[in-house]
């Protein structure tokens, strides 16, 4: 069983930076209009999983093609350059750090638009995908030994360059233009949203640094109000936001190592904690071994993804307190099983 926490600040929040994300997707789908790639993914209804689960019905929003880039990060690049390029058509390079998904979503977004893009990855990132990157078009830097010393050197080359620095974290001194990149993702949640006959009782939610998350729960409370609960899934490596919430202020957390790389994250966006405060009910954690048993249900099933991908429904098969035979469950895929 994960272990959970109910959310104390749930309505209220902690800090201030919930009001800058934005749950309006009107603007968010008029731009990623323009983007020739841009089309809306698939909502499954997984009845034999959810009788196995033993739910009413579960839902599976599908990201694993989302514009050929395999994975709901498209959306976010995707929308923060067509969003630039709307006020401002000249030249403008993009630089971004990466371990997967956001890295081809910049690359793949300014290819579309006409931009550059300078993609920094650690040492540890396999050289085939900086060879996707640069079939994308984008230049690849190598720097530092892990994630976090790949986002100082791009940060650093952004200043010295006059680049764009687009991240999809959020940080004090930091949150344009990665809150663009957020909101691109409530693109999303308007298509699931539309896909439904009627509300879900309960929303399960993957997160890393929280950006999806947020923005789903964002629109999940502009459309359905108190009713869904939400819940947010984190790996027990990387608890980042759940211990955020446990301390009632951004927390830097520590741990091995997950399988579930793109929700590796030790700190969490500061806008997503503020938003994700405010908008989930429960927080939860589960282990390496909880999220491989997950995909191999998934698998089993036709659904191929990874242990990132599926975190939320490993969740749902470990276990959630208050889910039961009548729970109408809503969950995200969120990336192709090559984790790319």
């Amino acid at each position: 069983m994960p272990k959970t926490l109910q959310n104390p600040y749930r309505g209220q929040g902690i800090g201030p930076d919930s009001a800058l994300l934005r749950t309006d997707p009107a603007d968010v789908g008029a731009l990623l209009a323009e983007c020739p790639a841009h089309a809306p993914t698939p909502l499954i209804a997984a009845d034999t999983l959810a009788d196995e689960a033993g739910v009413a019905a579960l839902f599976i929003k599908d990201e694993r093609g989302r514009m050929g880039l395999g994975s709901f990060k498209a959306l976010g690049a995707a929308h923060a350059i067509a969003r630039d390029a709307a006020t401002d058509d000249g030249p403008r390079t993009y630089v971004a750090a990466s371990a997967g998904n956001h890295g081809m979503s910049v690359a793949a977004g300014a290819a579309v638009f006409g931009k550059s893009a300078v993609i920094y990855l650690a040492e540890t990132v396999p050289e085939g995908f900086s060879e996707r990157l640069r079939a994308k078009g984008a230049e690849v830097v190598r720097a530092g030994a892990i994630y976090e010393e790949s986002m100082e050197a791009a940060a650093v080359a952004a200043a010295e360059n006059g680049w764009t620095l687009l991240s999809d974290s959020t940080w004090e001194g930091y949150t344009e233009p990665a809150l663009a990149v957020m909101e691109g993702y409530l693109q999303m949640a308007a298509e699931a949203a539309a896909q439904m006959d009627r509300p879900p009782t309960h929303i399960l939610l993957q997160a890393g640094v929280g950006g999806l998350a947020a923005a789903v729960a964002g629109y999940a409370r502009r459309i359905w109000g108190d009713a869904p609960t939400i819940v947010v899934v984190e790996p027990e490596a990387a608890p980042a936001l759940i211990e955020s919430v446990r301390a009632g202020e951004l927390a830097t957390t520590e741990g091995p190592v997950s399988s579930m790389g793109r929700l590796d994250c030790k700190v969490p966006s500061v806008v997503a904690l503020s938003a994700l405060s405010r908008d989930a009910d429960m927080f939860l954690t589960i282990t390496e071994g909880e999220a491989a048993e997950g995909v191999a249900w998934l698998a089993a099933h036709g659904l191929d993804t990874t242990p990132s991908g599926g975190a939320g429904l490993a969740a749902l098969l470990a276990g959630v307190p208050g889910i039961d035979k009548d729970a109408r469950v809503l969950t995200i895929m969120s990336e192709g099983a090559d984790g790319t």
